[in-house]
């Protein structure tokens, strides 16, 4: 087993004995715990109590933090005529049909997230093989198949995120930036648990919220106080 550097070890010290802490006091323990030479990424991870391989017990979703991300993402959609010209105008990186399913045919995967017109879903389908595994195929439920392909993109240029709870039940994302401040992280974070309380499937039953966490990129994790992340306190 690798040894700890004296910064890791550092970084578990400072969370050692600290559970169920508020949102801002989480925040800046793992603020400070992110000390890298590049801008590390805040992320949360909650633990659901569902069982994804049932439907009814599957959460997905997503949810436009009000402070943004931090981070750039590239946008592809998948639309012609009219359609695409206004995808166009929103801001998207890559527009096409045909031409863009044999791009990601050949690898060429150059995007964050992808948007479909529902037109074009019987060329999208061919890409499930492809897109599925990396969480980029377009969906209804998540406003990435639509006619209105200037407000998908515009909300995935703005900040939107989108979350699946994976087979474990967990869910994870980023809400914001090391250099984010308090106040703009903990307003994304209370957003985001909101989301996906809102989220809740039928089919979940006991405590459907069963533990929240806080990390940055490099930076070991603490748990958060769920009455916290859910403004409940």
């Amino acid at each position: 087993m690798a040894k700890l550097t004296k910064r890791q070890k550092d970084q578990r010290a400072a969370v050692e004995g600290k559970e169920n802490l508020s949102v801002e006091d989480a925040i800046q323990i793992v603020k400070r715990n992110a000390t890298s030479k590049f801008d590390e990424t805040i992320e949360i991870a909650m633990n659901l109590g569902i069982d994804p391989r049932h439907a009814d017990q599957m959460v997905r979703g997503s949810v436009t933090l009000p402070s943004g991300t931090g981070k750039t993402v590239r946008v592809a959609v998948f639309a012609r005529g009219g359609k695409a010209e206004e995808a166009q105008s929103a801001g998207a990186d890559i527009v096409g049909a045909e031409d863009l399913m044999e791009q990601v045919q050949a690898g060429q995967i150059n995007f964050d997230r992808c948007i479909a017109t529902p037109d074009m879903m019987p060329i999208v389908g061919r890409l499930g093989k492809i897109l599925g595994p990396r969480n980029l195929m377009p969906n209804p439920k998540v406003g990435t198949v639509t006619m209105d392909v200037k407000e998908a993109v515009e909300a995935a240029k703005g900040g939107q995120v989108q979350f699946r709870a994976e087979k474990a039940g967990v869910i994870h994302a980023g809400i914001g930036k090391a250099s984010f401040d308090d106040d703009a992280l903990a307003v994304n974070i209370r957003a985001f648990v909101e989301a996906v309380s809102r989220a809740k499937p039928t089919g979940a039953k006991g405590t459907y919220m069963q533990q929240v966490a806080l990390s940055s990129t490099m930076g070991p994790g603490v748990t958060v106080d769920i009455p916290s992340a859910t403004g409940n306190t």
